[in-house]
């Protein structure tokens, strides 16, 4: 892996048509799967969608979730309905290792949460989710498009100083 590329990555939102292949979405999803996660209880399940009706429906769902409309697929992934202390904790941890394998293989990944809660139920129901899950994110994928120009950024651009995060005891 080529850390200082993985640590200039930006979040992507605009993609070229060029189709994810299968064989790269189950390479991404195979690496991600060895995330550690708590007891091992792996509360995560993922659905790749194509279906541009589909991904047009997931655009709606949250408040910057726009960019699923055009991407060549999302990756919705699944977690279960109820709830444990660690499994938010869980599921960060599996969606930046599909970020890293993702970037890694070339892709652009654009990840948004789907809230409120009833977004994320409506998620799991377009892709007919097993009951017991639901969907509370969704992941871009793409070969990353021309970054757009003008207009202001929705947050701040940067990174506190290293300073500013980590303090010795």
């Amino acid at each position: 892996m080529d850390l200082p590329r993985l640590i200039a990555h930006r979040t992507v939102r605009t993609y070229l048509d060029d189709p994810v292949t299968d064989d790269s979405l189950r390479q991404v999803v195979d690496v991600a799967r060895w995330t550690g996660s708590a007891r091992n209880r792996q509360p995560w399940r993922f659905v790749a969608v194509r279906d541009a009706p589909t991904k047009q429906a997931l655009a709606r769902l949250g408040a910057y979730a726009g960019h699923l409309a055009t991407a060549p697929v999302v990756l919705l992934v699944l977690s279960p309905v109820e709830r444990r202390l660690d499994t938010e904790f869980d599921v960060g941890r599996v969606v930046q290792s599909i970020f890293l394998a993702a970037t890694d293989a070339g892709l652009g990944c654009g990840v948004v949460s789907l809230y409120p809660e009833e977004h994320s139920r409506d998620a799991a129901d377009l892709v007919d989710a097993d009951d017991g899950w639901t969907a509370r994110h969704a992941i871009a994928l793409g070969r990353p498009g021309p970054r757009p120009t003008g207009g202001t950024l929705a947050v701040p651009a940067g990174r506190l100083p290293l300073e500013e995060l980590l303090t010795f005891h």
